[in-house]
């Protein structure tokens, strides 16, 4: 595993890297990956708290900034019109935009009911008018550009890893 120190060792002149501005933002979904990037965190939580400014991470603090992100990671599929305009916002304020487990990565399974029969969708249409959720349940890169995807239900502690590891890295080359 790579390991990131804020002072590039590589070159004879020191270089101090600003901290990685971080979101992390949960929609539909039953919230696994959130624990499992918990439980990441406690593992590499010296290391990270050097590297990243966890600007908005409610499951870690109250308050929240949503101003501007290095990297924002969406958990989840968009089941409403406000989680599809939270997220186009989101996309707006970030240089790169992670989409975490099976439900933003597939729509599924929080989009089961796309694949419903048309009598199961008549069932149901009463809930989706009194709740004004989307006709249909989204994943993200329906709804905007996803630089990066980390499948999975929950998804694979090492897979995050790796891929927070390679962002890491890519945002520091081009510091």
């Amino acid at each position: 595993m790579i390991r990131f120190n804020q002072m590039d060792t590589t070159s004879t002149e020191t270089k101090v890297y600003p901290k990685i501005k971080l979101g992390w933002f949960s929609f539909s979904c039953c919230e696994d990956n959130t624990v499992v990037m918990t439980e990441v965190m406690n593992d590499h939580w010296q290391e990270w708290k050097k590297i990243f400014d966890f600007r908005h991470v409610r499951v870690m603090k109250s308050k929240n900034i949503m101003d501007e992100f290095d990297v924002a990671f969406i958990e989840g599929a968009m089941a409403g019109p406000e989680q599809e305009e939270q997220v186009k916002k989101i996309r707006s304020i970030s240089k790169k935009l992670v989409a975490v487990g099976a439900c933003a990565v597939t729509g599924l399974p929080s989009g089961q009911r796309n694949n419903f029969t048309a009598e199961q969708k008549e069932s149901i249409d009463f809930l989706i008018t009194r709740f004004g959720a989307l006709p249909s349940v989204k994943k993200v890169s329906d709804v905007v550009t996803v630089d990066v995807e980390i499948p999975g239900c929950p998804m694979s502690p090492k897979m995050f890893l790796e891929k927070v590891n390679a962002l890491v890295a890519e945002l520091r080359s081009s510091q």
